[in-house]
């Protein structure tokens, strides 16, 4: 038998047609249940012992609804979990057999009609047991269960189960109840709170930055791969690039020793298989020589079994380790994946630094978080901050605590909780605020104080003795596309109010487009063309059979930076006619002064080229 269970605020659910010969009789062909598990439910062949089936069905069942502490079931038979399905009248009988031993329990139980064609909405709370599939086997003992496919960590189950407390932290110290606090100077922390508390994390309609990846030809959804993982254009994937290299540059010359690792691991490694279950995280999994592997869902533990193998003493603290992952991940519930915010493959700046104590960790931590703050700034991308802290450390540290807010100089979200859940005994997370006031963290910082004893890391101390220390975890920025997700958001909201969006000059695909007024400049347009090939910039030149005005207005559609248009008058000065769209100003300049005034905006900053051919009319439509 295979199960996918969905804990759900409601489902209503409307019987249409019969779908075979012998479907169940009903009355009712409209139902609604609300505060409520979803079983949906498929029998297989070789599921013929009702008694047996129905046994191991209710059990996994009573398991699940336990853990998330709800007693209304609703039992669907769906067909289509299997490509093995047992006969009508066994399936029937296995559920209604499931639903008798249910009530029994105590449990509000019904099913919907069986042999039906229906259509149902449900909506699905998306927690970390929110969604769970299984397949149940039934044999030898009555109601065993074996299990298969995704893993659910203990992480995740506590989680769900955690007792934890928010507050505002204010900068001269106070903490104030949620629903206390003053928000009228800070609305976007209002709403990060409020996203927080309640957990609302599905979108009710579209993420605007969706359409722009798609209208920009950046990123597009890919139909022959899982929901959650996306094709990048060479325009997208230049930015993605760029990107890149820039936080590269930064952890390195951090610091950070640069390293790759491999993308799947061993269920079974001893250190592994006890982490995997103190990680919030859900796994894609896979099968090779009869072992079962997982894909990373971060560097971490590559980062940390290539730790182990290395000889570090006192002298290379704090030693920090850094790799740019293609890819991490993440098997996400797919009610809540939203285009770049969440996905199920992304690519994760990830570092970690061994420290050689609680007080070089924190001095750290307090690096990193600067660095994070600076990423966030350098690229215009407001943030609202949260710390993430065990009740006990953040008393003891509150004063180190206050040192950060001060920095960001303003308050502060707040998450205690007493008893840990994952491996950090504190974290915090610089989290942006979209067009749906929903929040996405962009970097984040964690003090680890467990993984040193599991993946046995430690170095030599000045003692000669092996010492163990507390391991920072550390994403600049949390995910590349979470970055290219919060641009474009930004953007929409830009647009919102009237302003002309565009990307930092430097991520720009297009910085300079040239524009012929007709033909007969086309070879001028060509001739400046080569003169810029010379310099640090990307440029362009629209050589397509269209209007002036319709070239125009396509470059505009792009946010192309800086237009020139090349006619008559610009071949006799000698002179450009520059549209800036960042001012709104038009400019007679030189080809020599354009093209300065663009290098100026990519100073400091990674370079590379379009990989599209400079001229519009050899460009596929994409």
């Amino acid at each position: 038998m295979r199960i996918l269970t969905v804990h759900a605020d409601y489902i209503e659910v409307e019987a249409r047609t019969k779908a075979i010969k012998d479907a169940e009789e009903v009355t009712e062909k409209k139902m609604r249940e609300d505060e409520v598990l979803v079983v949906f439910t498929s029998v297989e062949q070789g599921d013929e012992d009702v008694a047996a089936v129905a046994e191991t069905l209710r059990k996994e069942i009573e398991k699940v609804a336990n853990q998330i502490k709800v007693t209304n079931i609703l039992l669907y038979p769906l067909v289509h979990l299997t490509s093995k399905p047992s006969a009508p009248r066994v399936a029937l009988k296995v559920l209604q057999k499931a639903e008798e031993l249910l009530k029994q329990n105590g449990l509000k139980c019904n099913h919907t009609p069986f042999g039906w064609y229906k259509g149902y909405t449900l909506k699905c709370k998306g927690h970390p047991l929110s969604e769970l599939s299984r397949e149940l086997k039934a044999g030898g003992d009555v109601g065993k269960i074996k299990e298969e496919g995704e893993a659910v960590s203990d992480s995740l189950k506590q989680e769900a189960e955690m007792k934890n407390r928010f507050y505002i932290l204010d900068v001269d110290g106070t903490l104030h109840e949620p629903d206390k606090f003053n928000f009228t100077k800070y609305p976007d922390l209002k709403k990060f709170a409020d996203y927080e508390i309640h957990k609302t994390r599905v979108y009710a309609e579209e993420p605007p930055h969706i359409k722009l990846m798609k209208e920009h030809s950046l990123v597009n959804y890919e139909p022959a791969s899982d929901s959650g993982n996306f094709r990048w254009l060479p325009k997208g994937l230049l930015i993605k690039k760029l990107l890149e290299r820039y936080v590269t540059d930064i952890l390195v010359n951090y610091g950070a020793n640069q390293v790759e690792t491999p993308i799947m691991y061993d269920f079974e490694h001893p250190a592994l298989k006890s982490y995997l279950n103190r990680f919030p995280a859900r796994q894609y999994t896979l099968k090779s020589d009869n072992k079962s592997y997982f894909l990373r869902f971060s560097a971490c533990f590559g980062q940390f079994i290539s730790m182990h193998d290395m000889v570090i003493t006192y002298k290379n603290l704090p030693f920090k380790i850094y790799e740019l992952t293609h890819y991490s991940f993440r098997r996400e519930q797919s009610g809540e994946l939203a285009g770049l915010k969440r996905l199920r493959a992304f690519s994760m700046p990830d570092m970690h630094t061994l420290c050689a104590d609680l007080e070089q960790s924190k001095e750290e931590f307090d690096r990193q978080f600067e660095l994070c703050k600076n990423w966030n700034d350098e690229l215009g991308l407001k943030f609202e901050t949260a710390f993430r802290a065990q009740t006990d450390f953040f008393e003891e540290n509150k004063n180190w605590y206050m040192s950060m807010v001060k920095k960001i100089g303003k308050p502060m979200l707040l998450e205690m909780f007493d008893k840990r859940f994952a491996y950090f005994v504190t974290k915090f997370e610089m989290n942006f605020i979209d067009n749906a006031d929903k929040a996405t963290a962009l970097s984040t910082v964690q003090i680890d104080v467990e993984n040193c004893e599991r993946f046995d890391l430690s170095y030599v101390s000045e003692k000669n003795e092996k010492t163990r220390g507390p391991i920072l975890h550390a994403s600049i920025p949390g995910a590349i596309e979470r970055v290219v997700y919060a641009l474009l958001e930004r953007e929409a909201m830009h647009m919102k109010q009237g302003k002309k969006p565009m990307f930092p000059i430097w991520l720009a695909p297009t910085q300079l487009r040239i524009i012929p007024v007709s033909d007969k400049h086309q070879e001028y347009a060509k001739k400046i063309l080569n003169e810029m090939t010379v310099g640090k910039l990307r440029v362009d030149i629209d050589d397509k059979s269209e209007t002036l005005g319709k070239k125009i207005r396509d470059a505009e559609k792009e946010w192309i930076p800086y237009i020139a248009v090349v006619g008559d008058n610009e071949i006799d000065s000698g002179k450009l006619s520059v549209s800036i769209r960042a001012t709104g100003e038009k400019k007679e300049m030189s080809v020599q002064e354009l093209v300065s005034l663009i290098e100026k905006n990519n100073e400091g900053k990674p370079f590379d080229k379009l990989s599209l051919s400079q001229f519009l009319g050899k460009r596929p439509i994409m």
